[in-house]
């Protein structure tokens, strides 16, 4: 790493967070703060849609899942694409109509504060986790920076920093700073993945695309894989992705709040559409650079023979060693970057108006919802520090492991709006039950049921650690089990009315 690469990360971490307190500009209401009064385009949202929802987890990850698998994960991508457009027709319109300020703010409608804050607290328990590992993601390329100067770090002394920059423009910008931060990113590393496939193919041997091609590494579809247990089967990843995508985009915080930011409904919709089609192709774009780099490196183990602490830092090492002057620091610096891609303002405007709003005897003032809304802006970037530290022991590709996450919650989620649209008997005390049995159950699931690795048959359940012959229920699994439960458990409870009983 020289001296030019060094002063383009410094430049570009320091000069990102006070673009996005210029473009964000006085935040002089809560509306403003929080959705950005509707004033962001489609085309933004879009591209701030994907930086948020894979950024730095992309980038670093899915290079190293196809130089250790194939392009079988681009099937998640396929799903995803088939989610967003059920969100779009089924639960955006909700959303825009009732003019929003959370997703959540639904629940409360149709069913009742209670509901609305379970909600609320399980998706900031979620979404602290899950981004955590997105933080904890772009910590590894700065130890291997600080690591070729000789300096030597830990992965919680970097995400401090690194925490600290996201809270600034989040703190100063509200949500349109941080939806075009995100663009501006996503923008950027995209940019410097296809500079790093230009580089790669003037370095690889003639024939290395003949030679992955017989290794299997460009295997897109696998009709062949146990589906319970390989989260790469057809079935498996198509489906599994298609309903997570719906429970990410139609009831995640994160997502909506930035869908809520656009002009109306139809740019909203075409915004949510798009970010499908340009995460597959985003996907592709990493997927190729892996399967480069298992060429350039001739399928060496990436901790075994190549002496990384970890398979994920296989991309940011090329980076470094590898990578022209200058290049290298414009590369590291957008994947540095995309940890700026902040959760944080929806975290506030979550905790703001599902939970303190519905403690609080009376209804908060515009001012005072403001003042909140930083306060907690704050709050919870040193939680999100806290928690990015627990994942640096982590063995799984760090990808997986955000995935993995949101398999505890997703379902019960995405299973109470759900509930809401199609049970019409259902009411708050049926959707709490269902909700709380859906997370203990998938907690049972995720932790206890093993499946051989090899064949995929089913073993038992086993909440010691999984032994090297044995895995857990395939990740993509887990949003439609917890949708199907909530569903069942809340479909059921609510026979008990009559539908006299039931509010419209």
């Amino acid at each position: 790493m020289r001296v030019l690469d060094l002063a383009i990360v410094v430049v570009f971490l320091v000069g990102m967070p006070l673009l996005g307190v210029l473009i964000g500009g006085r935040q002089r209401s809560a509306a403003d703060y929080f959705v950005g009064e509707g004033k962001i385009s489609w085309w933004v949202a879009c591209l701030s849609v994907v930086s948020a929802e894979t950024s730095t987890l992309t980038v670093l990850s899915v290079p190293t899942v196809a130089y250790l698998g194939a392009f079988t994960y681009l099937q998640l991508a396929i799903g995803y694409v088939i989610g967003r457009i059920v969100v779009a027709t089924v639960l955006l319109p909700r959303y825009a109509a009732g003019r929003m300020t959370t997703a959540y703010n639904y629940l409360g409608e149709r069913f009742g504060a209670g509901l609305q804050g379970t909600a609320s607290v399980t998706f900031l328990v979620t979404r602290l986790l899950a981004d955590g590992v997105r933080l904890f993601a772009t910590a590894i390329p700065i130890k291997v920076v600080l690591a070729a100067y000789g300096i030597s770090a830990q992965y919680w002394q970097i995400v401090a920093v690194l925490g600290l920059a996201m809270v600034a423009y989040t703190f100063f910008g509200g949500v349109r700073a941080v939806v075009w931060v995100d663009a501006i990113q996503m923008l950027w590393y995209v940019i410097g993945g296809v500079a790093v496939i230009v580089v790669l193919a003037g370095r690889l041997p003639q024939g290395w695309f003949a030679a992955a091609v017989d290794a299997g590494k460009t295997q897109l579809l696998d009709f062949g894989a146990a589906p319970l247990s390989n989260q790469y089967a057809f079935v498996t990843a198509v489906l599994g992705g298609a309903v997570l995508s719906m429970a990410s985009h139609g009831a995640d915080q994160l997502i909506v709040q930035r869908l809520m930011a656009c002009n109306d409904l139809r740019a909203a919709r075409k915004a949510l559409v798009a970010s499908g089609v340009v995460v597959f192709l985003q996907f592709a774009l990493f997927l190729v650079i892996g399967t480069m780099l298992w060429s350039f490196y001739r399928g060496l183990d990436p901790v075994r023979d190549l002496h990384l602490g970890t398979a994920d830092e296989l991309f940011a090492s090329f980076i470094v060693t590898e990578l022209p002057s200058g290049l290298s620091g414009f590369v590291i610096a957008g994947i540095l970057a995309a940890a700026l891609s902040s959760s944080l303002g929806a975290l506030a405007s979550s905790t703001v108006s599902d939970v303190l709003q519905k403690l609080r005897k009376r209804p908060l003032d515009d001012a005072e919802a403001l003042r909140l809304g930083r306060v907690w802006t704050v709050v919870w970037a040193g939680v999100l520090i806290l928690f990015a530290s627990m994942f640096t022991t982590t063995k799984n590709p760090i990808v997986e492991t955000a995935l993995a996450i949101t398999g505890y919650t997703y379902g019960a989620l995405l299973g109470a709006f759900l509930l809401g649209l199609l049970v019409r008997r259902a009411r708050q005390a049926d959707a709490v039950v269902a909700f709380v049995v859906t997370v203990a159950v998938m907690a049972f699931v995720i932790l206890g049921l093993k499946f051989d690795k090899a064949s995929g048959g089913f073993l038992g359940v086993d909440f010691a650690k999984p032994a090297g012959t044995s895995v857990a229920l395939a990740f993509p699994w887990y949003t439609p089990l917890g949708v199907a439960v909530t569903l069942a458990v809340g479909g059921l409870l609510a026979l008990r009315h009559r539908d006299a009983e039931v509010s419209a």
